[in-house]
């Protein structure tokens, strides 16, 4: 998919769908948790490895949502915001979730789970990526269609970043960032009781190890 094939349309993304689809896939990966388990054992150098990075990428994800947040909360698909994370990126709320999703994987101390959540996360916002920039393509026309072509679609280029001097963005959009971030890290805790139960025998056994 590129760019030059998008086709404007008049009406924005349903962002509803979005989140039902999100929702639902992330139901599907607990219960993977539920049926799987990591090669390396807790406790392990490895596993504990795995852990401190994920749980780093998890912040930066939670971190990097804020930022980008406090830019286009209240103004999405209302104003084209060129500025900031969005100078570097034209999808950096997509790319700091889709770097929380590896992290989450290797939470749970599995490069499997890691790079399997990350592709899925990938492709879901890739999707929901091009139906956003038809609706802002027909929305800012030329204006935008000169902002994709100067910045990247969802891998960040820090050479490019540039802001403005003032910077006004909606409290309520970021309070409600911050409470889906508490998703991310609440994920941490809860993979760590999966562990504990299933050592106790609380839980059924493993049917598939994921390396």
């Amino acid at each position: 998919m590129t760019y030059a094939s998008l086709k404007p349309v008049s009406q924005a993304f349903d962002q509803r769908k979005r989140l039902i689809f999100i929702r639902v896939a992330a139901a599907l990966a607990v219960l993977l948790l539920f049926l799987t388990k990591p090669a390396l054992s807790e406790g392990s150098n490895g596993h504990e490895t795995l852990e401190f990075f994920g749980f780093c990428l998890v912040l930066a994800c939670v971190a990097g949502r804020l930022w980008s947040i406090l830019y286009v909360g209240g103004k999405k698909n209302e104003e084209l915001v060129s500025t900031g994370p969005f100078s570097m990126s034209q999808n950096p709320l997509y790319f700091f979730s889709t770097v929380g999703a590896v992290g989450i994987g290797l939470l749970y101390g599995s490069l499997v789970a890691a790079a399997a959540l990350g592709v899925a996360s990938f492709l879901i916002f890739r999707v929901t990526a091009r139906r956003e920039a038809e609706y802002l393509l027909g929305k800012f026309g030329p204006a935008y269609s000169a902002y994709i072509k100067a910045t990247p679609r969802f891998w960040p280029n820090p050479l490019l970043y540039h802001d403005n001097d003032e910077l006004r963005f909606s409290t309520r959009a970021l309070r409600r960032t911050f409470f889906d971030g508490l998703y991310f890290l609440a994920i941490f805790p809860a993979i760590e009781l999966i562990e504990y139960f299933r050592e106790t025998g609380v839980l059924f056994p493993a049917f598939i190890t994921l390396y």
